[in-house]
């Protein structure tokens, strides 16, 4: 019998718990926003009976006050709980709220003198949550379908939960991504940038593709690389990790990481979910 599956959504005030919620209740999940902890017995009961339609799968919005009560009640039920932790940067968070002319959740509380001292206070407040998140979304350089996307991607509910790997592009002049777990720099490789035919295309194109993985140097980097992804993946497994991203990074994010990522797709999409992103592609013209 398939095991219900039960998604704790939490994170960041203004990191998009909301539009996640939102994405999952279109995806068919039950979804329950701020429900009582007190009442959570309750609730567990009725996912239990079955009586309910729609229970089989469920998403419901936590804070940090009371994760902990969710998280080991579920835990300890036959279903699969899933942690999905949504993340921004301070700086990102402050221009939302400013953008948005809305109150921070701990200054409506009484609970912080203002936006910044809130923002403060909640990072350290979900710091142990975070950790130990089963898939964690840094939404800071995220448009709402970027967003949607990821969430589509990963909560399929015909979809088998096996390791699903997230390869990612990006130029080191924007900086890392903050939800990288693994990070590759390939700045070492031959630049296809100094090469004035191919200076405006990127790894997308066959021509830079061919330059950059047909090259010697990036053929034993891809020999290495592969054998190290083949047994992290492997121990990723056995750990029961759903998620994986995979960062690989070259100093403008337009050649040499998007050819390497490419390949890296091609390559692992066979034998695991894979889908990948080349974060800097459209916004740099300069490798």
């Amino acid at each position: 019998m398939k095991k219900r599956k039960i998604v704790l959504v939490t994170g960041m005030s203004g990191a998009g718990k909301t539009s996640a919620m939102a994405v999952l209740e279109d995806m068919g999940y039950h979804c329950i926003d701020r429900f009582p902890s007190f009442l959570i017995d309750n609730l567990v009961n009725e996912i239990h009976s079955g009586k309910t339609v729609g229970f089989d799968n469920v998403a419901l919005s936590v804070t940090a006050k009371d994760f902990d009560i969710f998280y080991q009640t579920f835990k300890n039920m036959d279903a699969e709980v899933i942690v999905l932790f949504l993340d921004a940067s301070k700086e990102q968070l402050l221009l939302r709220y400013k953008y948005n002319r809305r109150n921070h959740p701990l200054v409506v509380a009484g609970l912080a003198n203002g936006l910044e001292e809130a923002i403060d206070a909640e990072i350290k407040e979900f710091s142990a949550i975070k950790s130990s998140a089963t898939i964690i979304i840094d939404t800071t350089f995220l448009t709402a379908q970027n967003l949607t996307s990821r969430i589509q991607r990963f909560f399929s509910i015909e979809g088998k939960r096996t390791l699903t790997l997230s390869f990612i592009s990006f130029g080191y002049r924007k900086g890392l991504p903050r939800d990288a777990d693994l990070v590759f720099d390939v700045r070492f490789l031959n630049n296809p940038y100094w090469e004035e035919s191919l200076r405006a295309q990127t790894g997308n194109d066959p021509a830079v593709y061919s330059y950059v993985i047909n090259d010697e140097k990036t053929q034993e980097f891809l020999k290495h690389i592969e054998s190290f992804l083949d047994y992290a993946f492997e121990k990723y497994v056995e750990e029961s990790k759903h998620l994986l991203t995979i960062a690989i990074g070259c100093t403008g994010g337009q050649h040499r990481s998007v050819s390497v990522v490419n390949w890296l797709y091609d390559h692992y999409r066979k034998d695991y979910t894979a889908f990948k992103d080349h974060r800097d592609v459209v916004e740099v013209k300069h490798d």
